[in-house]
């Protein structure tokens, strides 16, 4: 509770400090936004259609993408009872993260999982990445704050986390890709910055459960993320069955 206040203090802080788009008015029980295509024309493998409640009418391989949450909602990220129903501590230990890794945290958000990761790449690094500047300074403060001097945050793109090319050990997406407006550049890209032998975790509300109670379009089958990451060049490794409502889903950039 006490860390949640924390950064509920910070996020406040940087909320006054930005000017927020009306077009941004997100939240978590009501997300309503466009995908956005830069102003450019969409690649052939997107397709339009009709846009659900929480949906944007953009379709990738058969799964309409999801709005995305913005900064407001970042106090539901670091929810107390997030401890509980997904399990932090259990997904950091099944990274099996080496101390020197070099880790990206993609859609780092408040850094929930960031700062859960620096302790544990000591002589490593964890790239902070997200596209949005506030939830970048909301982890940089929290950084000052607490000392932590190997947590770097960085400015992606609607395309690409600008990260540099096989640079990466693992990266870590938590609830976020479903979001992206633009998947297949991201997970290209994504497979690019990462090493031969490198691996990328993807954690997802389980679609195929009923009963998880989150939005629909904020679900993915395993099936589903396996067909958007085997396209890029991803190979599946395995779903570990340890989290009540997610899955935990293992993909490597073969050697």
């Amino acid at each position: 509770m006490r860390q949640f206040l924390r950064v509920t203090a910070l996020l406040a802080l940087a909320t006054a400090l930005t000017v927020l788009p009306e077009a941004a008015s997100q939240t978590p029980d009501s997300l309503t936004g466009q995908s956005g295509d830069g102003g450019g024309l969409r690649p052939q493998w997107y397709t339009s259609g009709p846009a659900s409640q929480d949906g944007t009418g953009t379709y990738y391989m058969g799964r309409e993408l999801a709005c995305v949450m913005d900064h407001r909602g970042a106090a539901w990220m670091e929810r107390p009872e997030r401890e509980r129903t997904e399990l932090p501590a259990a997904v950091v230990r099944n990274l099996e993260l080496e101390p020197d890794a070099v880790i990206a945290d993609i859609g780092a958000g408040t850094g929930y999982f960031t700062f859960r990761m620096a302790p544990e790449v000591p002589e490593g690094r964890v790239l902070a990445v997200d596209i949005q500047p506030t939830m970048l300074d909301i982890i940089e403060r929290r950084a000052d704050v607490d000392g932590v001097t190997n947590v770097e945050t960085v400015l992606g793109t609607e395309i690409s986390p600008q990260l540099e090319r096989e640079s990466v050990d693992l990266t870590l997406i938590s609830d976020a890709y479903h979001e992206f407006s633009h998947p297949r550049e991201m997970a290209q890209a994504i497979f690019d910055a990462t090493k031969p032998g490198g691996r990328l975790v993807l954690i997802e509300y389980r679609a195929e459960d009923p009963t998880v109670p989150i939005l629909e379009l904020h679900k993915m089958s395993e099936a589903q993320v396996r067909l958007e990451m085997e396209a890029v060049g991803f190979r599946f490794v395995e779903n570990r069955d340890f989290l009540p409502l997610q899955h935990f889903l293992v993909f490597e950039r073969a050697e």
